[in-house]
């Protein structure tokens, strides 16, 4: 009865062991750069093949921020921000699917065992979209990371992909910064062009997603407070 879990989480485990794996023996930095090199010699094709190395590099926690900055460089601050926006939420959403059929049930049969838990993770999945919008607009929770810890919680599909459109302003911001550039090979997390201009959209972005931060936790806690009084009184 309990095989199929069982398996899920040895896939699960399998897919974080080849993850580390690749993170450890991969050069990131120069993989992606040989990517984009590549991207900018497709022509027209080359949008679909951002979008695809982005989905991939969403998957294996490499972070976005560093293509969002090469993406502004080769494709403008409109068009940039849009790829960028596309690939990011449906690496995201890949991420959510398999974080959500690799770990749900053996996540619902430990909340069974804790009620209490478990009122919580169904009061949060309620208030889906608004935790998913804070969280993105927010730095301080890792985005590769979100994408799968939201697959382990009740939260709707259609809650986090709306939610996702928290991520705007930030991507605008680095597609913006990344198009400043006029070498690839000089973008990186590290290095990055600058105007007054992009210091201040910096801290803005850093203001707002300060704000959202102290916002969601504020939110979550009542949210869990209130559903374990519930869950209390309803025993």
């Amino acid at each position: 009865m309990h095989r199929k879990p069982k398996l899920k989480l040895v896939l699960l485990f399998c897919l974080a062991v080849s993850l580390i794996i690749a993170a450890k023996h991969l050069n990131i930095q120069e993989w992606l750069h040989r990517s984009i090199i590549w991207i900018e010699s497709l022509g027209s094709w080359g949008a679909i093949a951002f979008i695809i190395i982005y989905n991939i590099a969403t998957l294996l926690f490499i972070p976005g921020s560093l293509l969002t900055l090469k993406g502004g460089c080769l494709f403008g601050v409109v068009w940039g921000s849009i790829y960028v926006l596309i690939a990011a939420t449906i690496g995201a959403t890949f991420a959510f699917i398999i974080g959500r059929y690799l770990t749900r049930d053996w996540v619902c049969r430990q909340l069974e065992k804790h009620p209490k838990f478990k009122a919580i993770d169904q009061a949060v999945a309620k208030q889906g979209f608004k935790i998913v919008f804070l969280t993105r607009l927010s730095p301080i929770f890792p985005f590769n990371l979100l994408n799968y810890a939201f697959g382990i919680t009740q939260v709707s599909l259609k809650d986090y992909i709306l939610g996702s459109i928290g991520m705007i302003p930030g991507t605008v911001m680095y597609v913006y910064i990344g198009s400043l550039a006029t070498d690839l090979a000089m973008i990186s997390t590290h290095h990055q062009p600058t105007t007054p201009e992009t210091e201040i959209g910096k801290w803005l972005i850093q203001i707002i997603g300060l704000i959202a931060t102290v916002v969601v936790t504020i939110y979550v806690t009542r949210i869990a407070q209130k559903a374990l009084q519930e869950s209390v009184d309803s025993n």
